[in-house]
């Protein structure tokens, strides 16, 4: 009973493992769970072995429900895996368990060739294996007992942050139960924008989406004074609760909108001739008010090419950004992802400026 008891645990353990149901902190969990399994089959043998192999009615129902419930855990995790070794792990266990099996039942029937056949059978499963893991390490030319690498060297990842950055803090002693923990608790945050957790706390902490335990994201282990950053770019529009593994009673949420429309700004017809400024009419309109993380955009309705330069024009500008002389019927877009106030003017006719407050 204690042999089955093991073996059960382990077998929920590797299919939990196997169907891609347990991901992060419990990964750490799917050895011991293994161990426990195997463990679990030398006390289940032993017991079934013990003064010998009994031919009981009651025997035979005893092994055929173990050997139903192992059978069905093993399909059940073959057909719903998502790792890419359950073949080669099957087989090396076949390897290992049909040798068992020969030697056990010549122990039985015929002890006097027990020990030659049995150490012939050890070698050669031993041989196979070897072989086997050799092979697909060293020879084969698709490799798989190792990631395959590639050949190609592709650009580095670039990490800069795409859009604005939404700060939250991990706060000192957040791992105390009934402290708070995350700040803001709840974040409001426009999809492309960047957000950043900041640990602030003396202990680790994670970032973990609770609905699927880190499939959406999770930052790993966030030590003291570290920073974890998320593109929202990769989340759907909607609400993301989301925990600390290490301490789950530490719980908070973020809600990702859809970005703002871009901001219209027109450049109409006849600015290209002086007068215009007197009104603030060269651009339409003059000024513009936005927040951090939306898009302005430029359109020429007038019949000469302009530009949409930032800075003043006695400065000669400030390479914030430079639309290059744009036809008309073209436009132009830019996002402002820094709070402030920006002049721009146009390099052709130094006369049209505008002006654009980001809050």
């Amino acid at each position: 009973m204690p042999g089955m008891g093991l073996t059960a645990i382990g077998l929920a353990g590797l299919t939990l493992s196997y169907a891609g149901i347990a991901h992060t902190f419990i990964d750490g969990m799917h050895a011991l769970t293994g161990l426990t399994m195997f463990v679990g089959l030398i006390f289940l043998a032993a017991g079934i072995l013990d003064g010998g192999v009994s031919t009981s009615n009651r025997a035979k129902a005893t092994t055929l429900v173990i050997l139903s419930i192992s059978l069905g855990f093993g399909m059940y995790a073959m057909i719903m895996n998502t790792s890419n070794y359950t073949i080669t792990l099957a087989g090396i266990l076949m390897a290992i368990a049909f040798p068992a099996i020969i030697i056990s039942y010549l122990y039985m029937k015929h002890p006097e060739v027990a020990k030659p056949i049995g150490a012939i059978v050890s070698m050669a499963a031993a041989t196979g294996i070897i072989m086997w893991v050799s092979f697909g390490v060293f020879s084969a030319p698709d490799t798989y007992m190792i990631p395959q690498q590639v050949g190609v060297d592709e650009p580095a990842e670039d990490l800069t942050p795409s859009g604005p950055t939404f700060a939250i803090e991990i706060l000192l002693d957040s791992a105390t139960e009934g402290n708070p923990d995350y700040n803001p608790d709840r974040a409001i945050v426009t999809q492309g924008d960047m957000i950043e957790w900041t640990n602030a706390d003396t202990l680790p902490h994670t970032v973990t989406s609770s609905a699927d335990v880190g499939d959406t994201f999770d930052s790993g282990m966030i030590g003291a004074g570290e920073v974890y950053t998320l593109d929202t770019n990769d989340l759907e529009i909607g609400e993301y609760e989301y925990f600390c593994l290490v301490h789950p009673q530490m719980v908070a949420s973020i809600v990702i909108e859809a970005a703002a429309e871009p901001i219209k700004v027109s450049i109409p017809e006849g600015s290209a001739v002086p007068g215009c400024e007197e009104t603030d009419e060269c651009y339409l309109p003059f000024e513009t008010s936005v927040n951090v993380g939306t898009t302005i955009v430029w359109s020429n309705d007038d019949t000469a090419a302009h530009t949409v330069t930032s800075g003043l024009a006695a400065e000669g500008g400030d390479g914030m950004f430079d639309s290059s002389l744009f036809a008309a019927d073209d436009t132009f877009e830019f996002t402002f992802n820094d709070a402030g106030t920006f002049d721009y003017y146009c390099v052709v006719h130094s006369w049209m400026t505008g002006i654009v407050n980001v809050e």
